[in-house]
């Protein structure tokens, strides 16, 4: 089994800087993309930004200038530093992962998400 667990949510007035973490542990041979996603209420969830293992990246346009997708390989880490945040950024965040348990296996995993509330 693989575990997420993500840190960084919060709340915050527009114009502001968070930074979202996800920490995959567990059973892990590699991982190949990670990627954080997002849903607001009533809405489906969406793709905010992904990253490949060798660091190619994948943004949302509505985000795209302000969010940045970051990895660290050796701590099987993705990190999203999200700045001039708006309050259309209001949502849960969830971190997933491509997971290769052994060989040959890939699993996708979710992080149990995390709120982001953009607000004055």
């Amino acid at each position: 089994q693989v575990q997420l667990v993500e840190s960084g949510g919060g709340l915050v007035q527009p114009g502001g800087s968070l930074r979202l973490s996800c920490a995959a542990s567990g059973s892990i041979f590699s991982i190949d993309t990670m990627g954080w996603y997002r849903q607001a209420p009533g809405k489906q969830r969406e793709l905010v930004a992904d990253i490949t293992r060798l660091g190619s990246t994948n943004y949302e346009d509505s985000v795209k200038g302000r969010f940045t997708i970051s990895r660290d390989n050796a701590k099987n880490t993705v990190y999203l530093a999200m700045n001039s945040l708006k309050p259309a950024d209001t949502a849960v965040y969830y971190c997933n992962a491509a997971v290769y348990d052994r060989p040959g296996y890939l699993r996708h995993y979710w992080g149990q998400g995390t709120q982001v509330t953009v607000s004055s």
